[in-house]
């Protein structure tokens, strides 16, 4: 079965970020006023972006990692500036030094600066966990 994530623009500014198996119908209740409690008490004026997928689960997997998404970040994706979204990533930036280098491999970022040099590895799981390989020692 198919499944659609979308993103809302709500009459107070907000973005809505939702999923479903059905689109239209989706869209028809939020703008009846009879879909998720935030778009009944800001509802919808204009559907910006949606994605389709092969499967419903797929859809609700993407609904709830876009949801964690920065409000710029969410923006390039509804503008299609796919080359932002790394930059805009909250983990790049909240270990990113504006004088760091990055190094990076398929499941490794290092970052090198003066003071530190932090190892971000991903799981499995798609986790980040920094690890302090040199730099200040935890007490």
């Amino acid at each position: 079965m198919k499944g659609y994530m979308y993103i809302l623009l709500c009459n107070n500014g907000s973005y809505y970020t939702g999923s479903t198996n059905d689109l239209e119908r989706r869209l028809e209740q939020h703008f009846a006023g009879e879909g998720a409690n935030h778009t009944k008490k800001h509802p919808p004026v204009e559907l910006l972006y949606y994605e389709e997928f092969d499967r419903i689960d797929e859809a609700f997997y993407r609904e709830k990692q876009v949801q964690g998404w920065s409000r710029r970040k969410k923006e390039a994706l509804i503008n299609g500036e796919h080359g932002k979204l790394p930059e805009l990533s909250r983990n790049y930036t909240q270990y990113k030094e504006p004088s760091a280098s990055v190094v990076s491999t398929s499941s490794t970022t290092e970052i090198i600066t003066s003071s530190t040099t932090e190892i971000i590895t991903s799981s499995t799981t798609g986790n980040s966990v920094p690890e302090l390989v040199e730099g200040t020692a935890e007490k």
